[in-house]
């Protein structure tokens, strides 16, 4: 690998850690208003599906059989991750969302990779890996210690979610999509299928909230998780490869902690604190094992 695309892997993995931080946040964010799981992803799909709809024409994989296009459609972030993230939202705090989306995305592809392809993560990356896992396990020690009624389901809604995405990381690097070919196939299906049973059939808090709050939430769900984490992801996943793409991913708890103080309230305390340090630690230990 030339050092050109290895820097683009980099820049487009942290930008992944970036925008999917601010995602667990404002998502969360979003779910403790009037708006519901529905109206989030209807919002990011009308965003997303807009800015995606004139360049279909050019954009579309023709060369992909139909299997692939329906795998890449459904296991992206599209309706399913996303309904899955929003109603674990509802039902736990971001701290759970970024332990357990985030934290078990490299679990997850890496027995995907070694159970397609016989390749296992090298011992720079293991380590990483354990060290961002359990720095992860820090940040959300206090969270699973105190509990809740409901806890339970949003965890395993969180797993789904990362399992989920994990098939989706390891089709971008099999299969090498481009950046626009992932943003047609991620948005325009799922906008298509979505947005008519929103609108129609399911219930929605649009009514009950200032218009500036969903104007915020669509821009940023559209813009942001709809459109740039499909480009980060897509480009990270070349050039690192979904194993290293999962890893960087994962390090989104911490930065989300971060997030969480000036836009949550939520400040994290000493064993939270030792998480980021320990996340830290091994996001410098993944990039010393790349270079």
């Amino acid at each position: 690998m030339s050092q050109q695309n290895r820097t683009i892997g980099w820049l487009s993995a942290f930008g992944v850690i970036c925008v999917w931080s601010g995602f667990v946040v404002f998502s969360r964010a979003g779910v403790t208003t009037e708006l519901t799981p529905f109206d989030l992803t209807g919002l990011r799909f009308i965003v997303a599906g807009s800015i995606t709809l004139p360049f279909v024409w050019a954009w579309w994989p023709r060369h992909l059989p139909l299997s692939v296009i329906v795998l890449i459609a459904v296991t992206g972030p599209g309706i399913m991750y996303s309904l899955l993230m929003f109603l674990g939202f509802e039902r736990a705090s971001a701290a759970y969302g970024g332990v357990f989306a985030n934290g078990s995305l490299p679990l997850f592809t890496s027995l995907i990779v070694l159970a397609v392809t016989g390749v296992a993560p090298g011992r720079w990356q293991v380590l990483a890996i354990a060290l961002i896992f359990c720095g992860g396990a820090l940040l959300g020690w206090n969270g699973m210690v105190q509990g809740g009624a409901e806890i339970g389901a949003g965890i395993a809604l969180f797993l789904g979610a990362s399992a989920s995405l994990s098939i989706y990381i390891f089709a971008l690097r099999h299969w090498q999509i481009m950046p626009t070919q992932a943003l047609v196939l991620v948005n325009l299906p799922n906008a298509m299928v979505f947005l008519p049973i929103w609108w129609f059939a399911l219930p929605k808090g649009l009514a009950q909230v200032d218009w500036q709050v969903a104007a915020f939430h669509a821009l940023y769900q559209g813009l942001g998780p709809g459109f740039l984490a499909v480009i980060f992801f897509t480009l990270s996943a070349r050039h690192l490869g979904a194993t290293m793409t999962a890893a960087f991913s994962s390090a989104v708890p911490a930065v989300a902690a971060v997030l969480a103080i000036p836009i949550l309230g939520e400040t994290p305390v000493a064993i939270e604190w030792l998480g980021i340090v320990v996340v830290t630690s091994g996001l410098a230990v993944l990039v010393r094992g790349q270079g």
